[in-house]
């Protein structure tokens, strides 16, 4: 093993690593992440979480492939000495990706940030308008609100005898009672989409411009309002993503969508902008529901070991805090749509 945990024979795979450093970020909730220091040069290496396989790889390539065409900045994937994009070591996916030096931020901390993220969302979001591509790679029901609320009620069921099952079941009842499907929103049409537009997937400059967009294993087609609302439950919540008294900030979403606008693609149609605040607030239920359910199967989402006992503490935080989101989202529905009304205009 190196120093840093990862298997020697992994680094064997790109001669540029001989000899190699690495460290493990510790930001991301799925993969597990190694910013690698080999002479003057600086790489990440990932080991990829085994709800990818390696032709996501595939994918990748083929996305920034084309946002570098567009000429937006963009890590690319550094195939291994044999030309395969990734490697295999004991039925686990490693790949080696362009270091993009800058900074992250866990929440959005002022106007600027939310402008800019907004901006580099409808960049991305514009690039991919030409891209014609089929997807190798598909992680199924993403953001199937409904799948993901039977999940959490046959995890109710299997999972009586689990020790947080008292703090969760109440918290589970009330996501599940909420009945609105939000079904309109699924007759949308499909587009290109980041699909993780949280703000930690922005790497920005010292002056807290952004820079680019950064974990593309979820890169596919999906309506728009679910994809920008996944992003504004992550930027307009002013506190951290486990902390209860989780909020709308109806200014943070005033820049942001000011940001979004300065660069937004033509094919946004009104019905799609009329779709965003409860593409929002379906997102809230929906992360709610698969916080919760990791809660009892522990199995999924990463987690602080050094601030939580276990993954389903880390999770019931998480749940309990995207529900108080979700309510507060709805309450505030109309200031916020009058927000996407007199930004983007249409509705």
């Amino acid at each position: 093993m190196s120093h840093a945990g990862i298997p020697i024979e992994v680094l064997h795979h790109w001669r540029r690593l001989a000899g190699a450093g690495g460290q493990l970020i510790d930001s991301g909730l799925i993969n597990q992440t190694f910013l690698m220091d080999a002479d003057d040069e600086q790489f990440i290496l990932q080991h990829l979480h085994p709800v990818f396989d390696a032709a996501v790889n595939r994918d990748i390539q083929a996305v920034t492939g084309h946002l570098r065409q567009q000429g937006l900045t963009t890590p690319l994937l550094i195939p291994c000495d044999d030309g395969a994009l990734c490697c295999d070591y004991q039925g686990k996916i490693w790949r080696l990706l362009s270091y993009i030096p800058g900074r992250s931020f866990n929440a959005v901390t002022s106007p600027t940030i939310a402008y800019e993220a907004g901006h580099m969302a409808a960049q991305f979001h514009a690039a991919l308008s030409d891209f014609d591509y089929n997807y190798r790679y598909s992680r199924g029901h993403v953001h199937d609100t409904p799948a993901h609320l039977t999940k959490l009620t046959r995890t109710l069921a299997r999972h009586k005898g689990h020790r947080l099952y008292a703090e969760v079941q109440p918290l589970a009842e009330h996501v599940l009672e909420i009945t609105e499907r939000f079904s309109e929103i699924d007759k949308l049409p499909l587009r290109h989409c980041h699909g993780d537009l949280k703000i930690s997937n922005i790497i920005f400059d010292e002056h807290s411009r952004a820079i680019c967009l950064v974990d593309l294993d979820t890169v596919n087609r999906m309506a728009w309002p679910l994809e920008m609302g996944d992003a504004l439950r992550s930027w307009c919540n002013p506190r951290t993503e486990v902390q209860l008294r989780a909020s709308l900030d109806l200014e943070i979403l005033d820049h942001v969508l000011t940001g979004y606008a300065s660069a937004a693609p033509g094919w946004l149609s009104r019905e799609e902008k009329q779709s965003l605040v409860m593409g929002l607030a379906r997102i809230c239920l929906e992360l709610s529901a698969r916080f919760l359910r990791d809660s009892l199967r522990e199995a999924y989402f990463g987690w602080d070991n050094a601030t939580y006992a276990t993954r389903g503490d880390h999770n019931l935080a998480r749940g309990r805090a995207m529900a108080a989101l979700f309510d507060d989202v709805t309450q505030k529905r109309s200031a916020a749509e009058k927000i996407v009304n007199d930004r983007l205009g249409g509705m």
